[in-house]
């Protein structure tokens, strides 16, 4: 059992502060994960990674995010967790020193052939075992190990119980999902995608046929009435923001947070959340309590309905959407800070979606408390002064008597 806390003048605090490990479509979003908080993200390459239809990252765009997390003392994670087949082969190697010579942290990885040269290589980054390969039990971490590998991600799947016994005697370090969508199947086993639109969820083109609509037949009878709402396979997302304190006590290396796919306000919201709750439990365990508002303000951001996944044990249909989806992409994220006059009092910003004179904004930001205000003066870059903000990334001026900070975020309060 790793020792997670020691008793520092007179109290107890965590001295294994577990990483915080935030998803990232493409630049613009990493670095805002980081700014909110994250202590690592992990981005897909143009090549041998999933996601395809993320924007993910080419060669430049890696190096110029090592960089920039050099500056926070953060660490980038790659994706190279595609399962190889024939013609996948060719310019893996390069790929891997290429991502090396950069100064990338850690690849993740799904396929045995990658996990065999990346070590036969010597590289300095580690090579972590992606949740592709569904790892729920010890003896296949004990596996893993004896293959070189650095890290496991644990499959979604995996219980709490099962987790404890895992983190007494893991020999590697584990990552476990905290946040985010689950798979209606166990993860990375899933062929629906291959089979119904001949797109391979193993190699990037999973076209989430679960979360498709279908009608149900019985014996050739449509069960279904017309003005049902069809059947659907989907799962609710998962979030153990009641449980952090209890995965930090049993040394859980990293809490990865689901999402590259996910929108520049659900990365800042979600990274900012988990990062108050672990700094705050790290710093007192024993007098921690967990604020209702941590869990209000996750809301903010989630578009669909969330549950506890596997923690507890198997998800029961309460945990399940079948026909009662509601996936609605929150419009409330308004405008993105990008600087702030002193004397004017006006906060130049990006807008994101539409706001008017006389709606109430609510400020949120990586380094000061929320505040909240009332939109009474919109002005656009010939100083003209607007009713309203409806062109999305239009540069605007907004007056907010209390100061802001470039990369603070606003949104509606309804």
């Amino acid at each position: 059992m790793r020792k997670v806390s020691q008793i520092i003048d007179g109290k107890r605090k965590i001295i294994k502060k577990p990483e915080l490990l935030a998803p990232a479509g493409n630049l613009e979003k990493l670095k805002t994960a980081i700014i909110y908080g994250a202590d690592a993200v992990f981005v897909g390459g143009k090549e041998f990674s999933l996601r395809s239809q993320a924007s993910n990252f080419t060669i430049d765009d890696i190096k110029e995010a090592v960089e920039f997390a050099n500056q926070y003392h953060a660490h980038i994670h790659v994706t190279c967790n595609i399962i190889l087949h024939q013609e996948n082969l060719e310019g893996i190697k390069t790929y891997l020193q290429t991502l090396d010579d950069i100064g990338v942290s850690a690849i993740i990885v799904a396929d045995p052939y990658i996990m065999m040269i990346a070590k036969e290589m010597n590289l300095r980054l580690e090579v972590h075992v992606s949740t592709q390969l569904s790892t729920l039990n010890l003896k296949a971490i004990q596996f893993y190990q004896s293959m070189g590998m650095d890290r496991v991600v644990l499959g979604r799947e995996v219980t709490f119980q099962d987790l404890k016994t895992i983190m007494e005697y893991s020999p590697v370090d584990v990552e476990y999902f905290i946040h985010g969508a689950m798979c209606i199947h166990y993860s990375g086993r899933c062929m629906l995608s291959n089979y119904l639109s001949r797109r391979d969820a193993n190699r990037g083109g999973c076209s989430q046929s679960c979360r498709w609509y279908y009608d149900l037949y019985s014996h050739g009878q449509l069960v279904n009435k017309e003005d049902d709402i069809p059947f659907s396979m989907s799962s609710k997302d998962m979030t153990l923001v009641e449980h952090i304190g209890e995965l930090i006590e049993l040394g859980v290396d990293s809490f990865k947070i689901e999402g590259r796919m996910k929108s520049l306000h659900y990365i800042a919201t979600v990274v900012s959340t988990y990062r108050k709750i672990i700094d705050a439990y790290c710093e007192d365990p024993d007098h921690f309590l967990l604020d209702h508002s941590y869990q209000q303000e996750l809301l903010k951001s989630a578009n669909r309905a969330l549950c506890h996944g596997f923690f507890y044990e198997n998800p029961t249909q309460q945990e399940q959407l079948f026909n009662m989806r509601d996936e609605h992409p929150t419009q409330e994220f308004v405008m993105r800070v990008l600087d702030y006059d002193e004397k004017t009092k006006l906060a130049k910003i990006e807008q994101r979606n539409y706001f008017k004179k006389g709606d109430r904004i609510e400020i949120f930001s990586p380094y000061h408390p929320h505040f909240s205000f009332m939109v009474e003066e919109i002005y656009n870059e010939e100083n003209q002064e607007v009713q309203v903000a409806n062109h999305p990334m239009e540069i605007l001026y907004v007056k907010i008597d209390f100061r802001v900070e470039r990369h603070d975020m606003g949104r509606k309060i309804k």
